[in-house]
């Protein structure tokens, strides 16, 4: 005989932004059964909710009216607000006692762990911190296959995130509890900052001549190659340019230009000394040098 296996849960999103959203999309793709959608009270999060939920034939509520009735409750609201709503949820009129015994709550946090949630967890539910390493903007619906999810928490709910994120064709990793904050920084890292290098891109092109828009359309072919390099063959291997190569004089020429834009300046000399200690590059000593006059 084949093993058994554990039924589906119901989902409720609490949070139609745009990670809830897309989560409500692949979970529904995935054969989950999206029950309520659960939004703030106020009309654009509540116009949010009904529209994604008619598309689903769910449920839409706000929190004071929600049932939390679903097996699986996944919150997809902002970091300061996660431990509020845990609390309002613990104290909802709808779920006295220990009718929390058996539900599963998720969280989305990059930052904050599954403590955040000790409300309901002290109520009975198994709790965990599920984060997908993902950018979720207005105007792109990314694909959640292949991506990574940073689980942690209690093992009933964990392993359970498990199940679901391979459902999403997702891949579930474990981050410690105490590692929450630098996983955090790596993934901040990984994406808006690498944005915010971009745009000082941007700047040192308009000193160049360039507008924002040419900067951006010239410089895709080479940014492109660097990934697909660094994805391919790894830091060293990617590693190109007058840093790597030792050119000194380049290097010096390069940092007085920028002195007319001091923010562009700054990082150029920080990302300097990044590939000065964690590439193979030559003329150490004189690269050195070069960078701090």
């Amino acid at each position: 005989m084949l093993p058994a296996v554990a039924p589906q849960p119901t989902v409720a999103i609490i949070g139609p932004g745009r990670l809830g959203s897309t989560l409500v999309r692949e979970l529904t793709d995935a054969g989950y059964s999206v029950a309520e959608l659960i939004s703030r009270d106020n009309a654009d999060s509540l116009r949010k909710a009904r529209r994604l939920s008619k598309s689903i034939h769910a449920r839409a509520a706000i929190t004071k009216n929600a049932s939390y009735d679903a097996g699986l409750i996944w919150l997809c609201v902002p970091d300061r607000e996660i431990a509020r709503v845990g609390r309002d949820m613990a104290v909802s009129a709808r779920w006295k006692g220990k009718q929390w015994n058996g539900k599963i709550v998720f969280h989305s946090s990059g930052a904050l762990s599954s403590d955040e949630l000790n409300a309901l967890r002290r109520k009975g539910a198994a709790v965990a911190s599920v984060h997908p390493l993902m950018t979720f903007v207005r105007g792109s619906i990314p694909s959640l296959r292949t991506v990574p999810f940073a689980v942690e928490g209690d093992a009933v709910a964990v392993r359970l995130a498990r199940q679901v994120v391979k459902a999403l064709g997702g891949v579930a990793f474990a981050v410690r509890k105490k590692d929450k904050v630098a996983y955090h920084a790596w993934a901040t890292l990984a994406s808006p900052l690498l944005v915010a290098a971009l745009v000082t891109v941007e700047q040192v092109a308009g000193a160049a001549g360039l507008s924002a828009a040419d900067a951006r359309n010239n410089i895709m072919p080479i940014v492109s190659q660097t990934i697909a390099n660094y994805a391919q063959l790894g830091p060293a291997g990617a590693s190109s340019g007058p840093i790597v190569r030792g050119d000194t004089d380049i290097v010096h020429q390069h940092v007085r230009a920028l002195q007319k834009l001091p923010e562009a300046r700054a990082v150029y000399l920080a990302l300097a000394r990044s590939a000065m200690r964690y590439l193979p590059v030559r003329n150490r000593k004189k690269l050195k040098k070069a960078l701090i006059r």
